[in-house]
C-alpha cells in the first residue's frame, strides 16, 4: 500500500493571505499563490511520491474559519478514494464546537480533529479545548495538534509538550493525540511523553526527511517506531521533496512501512 500523508491542507485564499505566513513564503522562496493548490494539483503531488492517502485539515482560529469543514468536505468529494478529513472548530463557542465535530466526524470520511494552538495563542491545557477532547473521545478519533516551535510569526510556547500537552494526556487517558511538526527543540520531552503515554503519537510534517534532527531519527528507530507517521504540511512542502531523504534515515523495512503507512492506518482506522 502507498504512503499516508497525515498533515496536508488545500488552503483557501483567506488563509494564504494571512500575514503570519510570511516566514514560510520567505523560507520556500515562493509567492503566496503557491499556497493555493487545488484537489487536482494535490493529487499530482501525491502521485509523484507514491502517496495513496492524504488527510486534509480544516483550520479554525480566533478570526473564524480559514478552511471550513464544509470546504474540506467538498475537497474530499473531488477524490473520495484519496482524501480523508480532519475537522476543526471554534474554541470560543464550546457547545457549537462539539456540535460541529459530531456533525462532521464519522470515522470514515472525517477521521480526526485538528486544532493548532499557536493560532489561538492558547496552550492545549487551556479549558477552551476540553470540550473538544471529550468530543474526540466520544467519537473514537484522534486529536491532532502541533508541537514544537512555531514557524509562522506567532509564539512558540504553546507548542511546548511539558507541562501543557502532558496535562491533557493525564486528564484524558483515553484520548489519542497526534503531535505534528516533530516537536523540536523539545525532543527530550517528546521521548518522555512517548514512554509515559501509549496514546501519544508524532508526525514529521513540515520537515524534509534529511533535515530531521538526529535525536528524532534515533527515537524513530527505537521506541518511536510504532508512534511516528509521515506528514508533509502540503502545500508548504511537496511529498516528493519530503521523501528524498528517506533512504538516508537507515530505517529497516519494517520501520519504514510503519512510518510511511502502517502507524497512520492503525491510529486513524483507515
Amino acid at each position: 500500500m502507498g504512503a499516508v500523508d497525515v498533515w496536508a491542507q488545500i488552503t483557501t485564499e483567506r488563509m494564504a493571505k494571512r500575514p503570519w505566513l510570511e516566514p514560510l513564503l520567505r523560507w520556500t522562496g515562493r509567492a503566496d499563490d503557491f499556497f493555493l493548490p487545488t484537489a487536482q494539483t494535490t493529487l499530482r503531488g501525491m502521485d509523484e511520491a507514491g502517496v495513496e492517502l492524504a488527510l486534509l485539515s480544516a483550520w479554525y482560529g480566533p478570526e473564524g474559519d480559514l478552511i471550513s469543514n464544509e470546504e474540506v468536505s467538498r475537497q474530499i468529494a473531488a477524490a473520495p478514494s484519496r482524501f480523508r478529513g480532519l475537522a476543526s472548530a471554534d474554541l470560543r463557542h464550546p457547545a457549537a464546537a462539539v456540535r460541529e465535530i459530531r456533525r462532521w466526524v464519522d470515522g470514515k470520511t472525517f477521521v480526526g480533529v485538528r486544532v493548532v494552538p499557536w493560532l489561538w495563542d492558547l496552550p492545549p491545557n487551556d479549558r477552551h479545548y476540553y470540550p473538544i477532547y471529550a468530543a474526540c473521545v466520544e467519537a473514537g478519533v484522534p486529536f491532532c495538534t502541533q508541537i514544537g516551535h512555531t514557524g509562522p510569526l506567532k509564539r512558540s510556547e504553546t507548542g511546548r509538550l511539558i507541562p501543557y500537552l502532558e496535562d491533557v494526556l493525564l486528564d484524558f487517558p483515553e484520548l489519542v493525540v497526534v503531535g505534528g511538526h516533530v516537536g523540536f527543540p523539545w525532543l527530550d520531552e517528546l521521548v518522555t511523553l512517548t514512554v509515559k503515554f501509549p496514546n501519544f503519537h508524532v508526525d514529521t510534517s513540515a520537515y524534509v526527511l534529511h533535515r530531521l534532527p538526529p535525536a528524532f531519527v534515533a527515537w524513530m528507530k527505537g521506541i518511536g517506531k510504532g508512534r511516528v507517521m509521515f506528514g508533509t504540511n502540503w502545500p508548504m512542502l511537496a511529498p516528493r521533496k519530503c521523501l528524498e531523504g528517506l533512504s538516508g534515515l537507515g530505517l529497516s523495512p519494517e520501520q519504514s512501512e510503519m512510518f510511511l503507512s502502517g502507524n497512520a492506518r492503525r491510529v486513524f482506522a483507515l
